[in-house]
């Protein structure tokens, strides 16, 4: 039976790109999809969102949420996804988001599942999710997992110590991590072994497909390379959390206790990852180490080509 999911993200190029390998793989029931700012401002990531989906057929709803974290604002990173959050590769206007708040919607959501019965994907700045959780905690015995795209257990992406997500609202990332319900890390070590290289591009632009193929490779090949990376190619991010549910095979994970630095310093967003007990502190998360990519990427380009 396919899995019940919701997924709250910032579209953001990879955001894309997750989106349209959960709509793919019959794996996944996406069933809501909320949005907050991050990559780019709300106005603009909601506005992607939408054209994301409608461009796959997805009549899934859109639901707007938070556009500034739980302490300060959201810092858009043009660098990698451009001014309109997608590296500048137009999509047709996509259907008007659903009423409401994100918050509100997600709790919704949780309310008419079963036990354990909905997972909860987190590819943007944890705030949607953080809020709907904080202000009804009991709603968390209707979560089966959550799994992030965030933070790293070395360096950094946005800052030397953070990466983007955990760095934009590591308050509410806090809060993820202490509900108390089984969370998977998907961080930079990890996504860094999903390198688009035009190889890879050419690999799965040659599988033919529709609009949302020739999207995604458009949108892969515009992405800058990581100069973190050496420049080979980029990290493709938040696919590989949509990956790890469709095909776990593909990694391998450690417990590992995990806690994000808060305040106002250079440490802001850190995300300490205790992979080998060297504190006193039981494990909170799962944290996914190692990635066959090969894998990784021919299930990218087989349910890419999948969709219209």
């Amino acid at each position: 039976m396919s899995r019940p999911i919701l997924i709250d993200c910032d579209p953001g190029t990879d955001d894309a790109i997750a989106l349209w390998l959960a709509l793919g793989s019959p794996e996944l029931d996406l069933q809501l999809v909320t949005v907050s700012g991050g990559n780019a401002g709300l106005d603009r990531t909601l506005a992607n969102a939408s054209a994301i989906l409608s461009l796959a057929g997805s009549e899934v709803p859109v639901v707007p949420g938070a556009d500034r974290p739980l302490m300060g604002r959201f810092t858009g990173d043009v660098r990698v996804h451009a001014a309109d959050g997608l590296a500048g590769v137009p999509l047709p206007r996509g259907r008007p988001p659903a009423p409401g708040l994100a918050a509100d919607a997600i709790r919704t959501a949780l309310r008419g599942a079963g036990p354990e019965e909905l997972t909860l994907i987190g590819i943007a700045p944890a705030t949607n999710l953080a809020l709907a959780l904080a202000t009804e905690p009991a709603l968390a015995s209707r979560v089966r997992e959550i799994v992030l795209m965030t933070g790293a257990w070395g360096e950094g992406n946005w800052t030397p110590a953070a990466e983007f997500n955990a760095a934009s609202d590591p308050e509410a990332l806090s809060v993820l991590l202490m509900a108390g319900v089984p969370v998977t890390l998907v961080t930079l070590e990890l996504t860094a072994q999903a390198l688009v290289t035009p190889e890879r591009i050419s690999a799965i632009r040659a599988r033919g497909g529709g609009a949302c193929l020739r999207a995604a490779c458009d949108i892969l090949a515009t992405t800058p390379p990581s100069r973190r990376l050496g420049g080979a190619g980029h990290p493709l991010h938040d696919p590989c959390a949509i990956a790890w549910l469709v095909a776990p095979a593909l990694f391998s994970t450690r417990p590992a206790a995990v806690l994000v630095e808060g305040g106002s310093g250079p440490g802001r967003g850190r995300t300490h990852v205790d992979r080998w007990g060297r504190t006193s502190a039981d494990p909170n998360a799962a944290v996914a180490e190692t990635l066959d990519a090969d894998g990784f990427f021919a299930l990218l380009g087989e349910r890419l080509a999948r969709l219209p």
